[in-house]
């Protein structure tokens, strides 16, 4: 939408230069950025002699500030304060501004996250494009309730993980208005979850962005989008900033439509040195999610869908308050209040295990002699014709209330005469989560659409074949945190890090219905972490560091728990014996630098990781029971590879290349249950130690180039490389991998005049058929309708990519 022009105006301008293809009215967000793409902040930060009392240095536009005056820093907490001067940190450096963002021209952040950043991978897990699972260095930030997350996320300091699974829904993110995202990586500060990282994204405001812009774009699958974003600066004081979009998608695949409705606003005061703001945003976003599908079916027809419906509705509503003052020249304090309420239903199509009874009328569960039960506790009679495909359709709704405080204080005193820098701060969460489900049975036709018939079950099974009645569940989630960071300068060149964080999490479970889910959970972790930072020259900076981050077992998971009584993963939950929290050990270790040759602003940066999960978290299957599973700790998993990267700068030419390798493997023995066609008699497979973790490809390979041609027509494109990988439910790395891929993407940008642009864009160029993600399903479930009802022989369900699509928008500020 507005981001697809604003990205190809991005790319007429170069990011470096960062100037708005020509047009004045966007140049307070078309800042400039170092090479490491770091947004243009101006922030006070220790100076090489001791601080006085005079005032601050005001903040400045990115137009008047000179590059070489500018201080860039990256952060250390999650607060919305000053980080820490880039040097200094003893991690590597991710980020992706808002010029980055416009030139991938898409309302999806993910998407610039996935072509910026050398350790990122998406996937299409869920069959839409708005909703991908975003995996870093092999930890996930999903929007699929059930799977194990291991990425935090932040929005202006306020973590935006759902209160219910962790889950992440990118589509809630109000793009056009991101002004900077950092992927942070080997702190514990940003508290639970952050076990890979965490990624922090801060919001425009009508300081940091004036003018107004309306960008407008269209093209294949019937999509039509459009962005509206306004920023202005009252007096010297007081500014406002708004953005609006708007999007609706027919889908490549049947009924996978999608329409996206956003909104941000943000108000602003800022005296001397102090600065207040009241934020808030609103979405409401329905999709058909149509999910894998059998590869069989996606040979006849790329479009095919298997067991619909399948769709989910989200509504997101919520006001942050935030405050940041000087209390003396070397003390920062800040704050945030916050309160959110997030909304959603999801329909599910799938088979069902209810069947045909061997006493003719009845329905049984399971098998033939198993009652299947009503809500009323009685047997169902069936409603069905003989030989009738049954199927069912699960519904299952969260209602989450959340609210939280967080208060953070920066001193950078001299300390033993060196320069310093110690963040202190505390955080405080809490959600309440309604949870219900409902199961009706119905009929499945040869296009596998799901027909309803108004019969829902009630409480059935034993313990052997799982619940699949009714589910009314209350959580309350309560999480406490205290951190405290300190860097201390050795020396003008070297400087050391060290710290830590305490997190405590009370997890509440009530029952709404019976005694079964109740349940109250405690965990409490202390995170350490030390590190440093070495310039060995003005253009070279090596860092080392250690850390640790923790994270605890959600409501659903804890609900889910049981292998002795599975659940329909994200709809049934059945028991919650104890789980452990997960706790991940993280060493990195690299070099970053900077050089300015004659073509422009050289960046490169190479660095290696080892990140070990200790009592990691899998959901696992129930091997027949199409959904069934439970969520187990597994023992140990490790994560550690290298990411490389280099890029050149200028206001003609922009050119990215990176590499990442990710090494995930199991570290323990494990026996899983699973669809794989090596699996026991029992439905078991054994994973040794060594095995690869599936859904992680080893190798990404990532270029980009833009080019100016001239002043006013810009042509750019990118090409990406996925290696293969294992599907999911092939732990033990048994069966052929999931191929590898490679797509290219053009785009192309004219600027009419001076406050006009047109641009284009070609995504999937050569038109690469090639899938995301893979999985194992029960291929008796349901037959291959398209093969005359023959059972499935191959066991694999895809997430088939996007096929070559074409764009096209204008862009108009003002």
């Amino acid at each position: 939408m507005g981001v697809r022009r604003l990205l190809i105006a991005w790319v007429s301008t170069g990011l470096v230069s960062g100037v708005v293809l020509g047009t004045g009215a966007g140049a307070a967000q078309d800042e400039e950025t170092n090479v490491q793409n770091l947004p243009a902040i101006e922030v006070v930060a220790p100076q090489p002699t001791p601080r006085r009392s005079a005032p601050r240095t005001p903040a400045r536009s990115a137009s008047s500030a000179k590059p070489n005056n500018r201080l860039y820093v990256y952060p250390t907490s999650p607060g919305t304060g000053r980080g820490l001067e880039v040097d200094k940190v003893p991690s590597a450096i991710n980020a992706v501004d808002a010029n980055q963002i416009k030139r991938t021209g898409s309302l999806n952040v993910t998407d610039a996250l996935r072509d910026n950043i050398a350790g990122v991978n998406i996937s299409e897990v869920t069959g839409n494009p708005f909703q991908p699972d975003v995996e870093f260095r092999g930890f996930v930030a999903s929007p699929v309730t059930g799977t194990p997350q291991g990425l935090a996320v932040y929005q202006n300091g306020v973590r935006i993980n759902e209160a219910f699974s962790d889950a992440v829904n990118w589509d809630l993110i109000p793009t056009a208005a991101i002004r900077s995202v950092t992927l942070v990586t080997n702190n514990p500060a940003f508290g639970l979850n952050a076990l890979g990282g965490a990624i922090n994204l801060q919001m425009k405001d009508g300081f940091t962005y004036q003018g107004a812009e309306i960008d407008t774009m269209g093209g294949s699958f019937g999509r039509i989008q459009g962005s509206a974003q306004w920023g202005k600066q009252v007096e010297k004081n007081y500014a406002v900033y708004a953005a609006l979009e708007g999007l609706h998608d027919n889908g490549f695949r049947n009924f996978s439509q999608s329409d996206v409705r956003r909104f941000y606003g943000d108000v602003g005061y800022k005296a001397g040195d102090s600065e207040f703001h009241v934020n808030m945003g609103l979405a409401k976003n329905d999709f058909g999610a149509s999910a894998t599908v059998p590869a069989e079916l996606l040979d006849k027809y790329w479009g095919a869908t298997y067991t619909t419906p399948q769709t989910t509705s989200n509504r997101v509503g919520y006001l942050n308050l935030t405050a940041k003052a000087d209390a003396t020249p070397t003390w920062t304090l800040e704050g945030t209040a916050h309160v959110r309420r997030f909304e959603q239903k999801h329909v599910d199509g799938n088979p069902t295990d209810v069947q045909e009874c061997a006493a003719a009328g009845l329905l049984c569960f399971g098998n033939d002699t198993t009652p299947t039960n009503g809500g009323n506790g009685a047997q169902l009679a069936n409603p069905f014709a003989s030989g009738t495909i049954l199927g069912e359709i699960d519904r299952g709704s969260i209602r989450s209330t959340s609210f939280g405080v967080s208060g953070q204080a920066t001193n950078v005193d001299q300390l033993f005469g060196h320069d310093n820098r110690f963040v202190v701060g505390s955080t405080y969460d809490a959600s309440v989560t309604r949870y219900n489900a409902t199961a009706e049975i119905g009929s499945i036709g040869e296009n596998y659409v799901v027909s309803g018939s108004g019969v829902f079950l009630g409480p059935t099974g034993t313990p052997d074949t799982g619940l699949a009645g009714p589910v009314s569940l209350r959580t309350v989630n309560r999480y406490n945190g205290l951190y405290a960071m300190d860097t201390f300068n050795v020396t003008n060149a070297f400087a050391i890090t060290g710290g830590g964080r305490f997190n405590v999490a009370r997890i509440s479970l009530e029952d709404q219905l019976g005694t079964a889910l109740n349940g109250d959970h405690i965990f409490t972790r202390f995170n350490p972490v030390i590190g440093g930072t070495y310039k060995i020259t003005s253009e070279l900076t090596a860092y080392a560091g250690y850390s640790e981050a923790n994270r605890v077992p959600t409501p659903l998971e804890l609900g889910c728990s049981d292998p002795n009584n599975p659940c329909l993963i994200a709809a049934f939950l059945v028991s919650d014996p104890p789980l452990k929290q997960v706790v991940s050990k993280t060493v990195e270790a690299g070099f970053r630098g900077t050089k300015e040759l004659n073509i422009g602003s050289l960046g490169w940066k190479i660095g290696g990781f080892r990140a070990t999960n200790y009592d990691d978290i899998l959901a696992i299957p129930v091997p027949g029971r199409t959904g069934f599973g439970y969520f187990s700790n597994v023992g140990r998993t490790r994560r550690q590879g290298l990411e490389a990267e280099v890029n050149i700068k200028s206001p003609t030419l922009q050119f990215q290349a990176s590499y990442a390798f990710v090494d995930a493997r199991f570290l323990d023995a494990l026996t899983l249950g699973s669809n794989s066609p090596f699996a026991d008699a029992d439905g078991n497979i054994q994973v040794m130690p060594g095995n690869q973790i599936p859904a992680v490809p080893r190798h990404r390979v990532k270029l980009g180039i833009d080019y100016a041609v001239t002043d006013a027509w810009k042509v750019g494109g990118n090409a990406l490389y996925v290696s293969s990988q294992y599907v999911v439910g092939d732990e033990s790395n048994q069966y052929a991998k999931l191929p590898s891929y490679t797509v290219f993407n053009l785009h192309t940008s004219y600027q009419v005049t001076k406050d006009v642009q047109l641009y284009g864009k070609v995504d999937n160029v050569f038109d690469n058929r090639y899938a995301t993600y893979g999985q194992f399903f029960d291929r008796t479930a349901l037959p291959n309708f398209t093969s005359g009802g023959a059972d499935f022989s191959d066991p694999r369900s895809l997430s088939p990519a996007r096929p070559r699509a074409f764009y096209a928008g204008m862009r108009v500020t003002f």
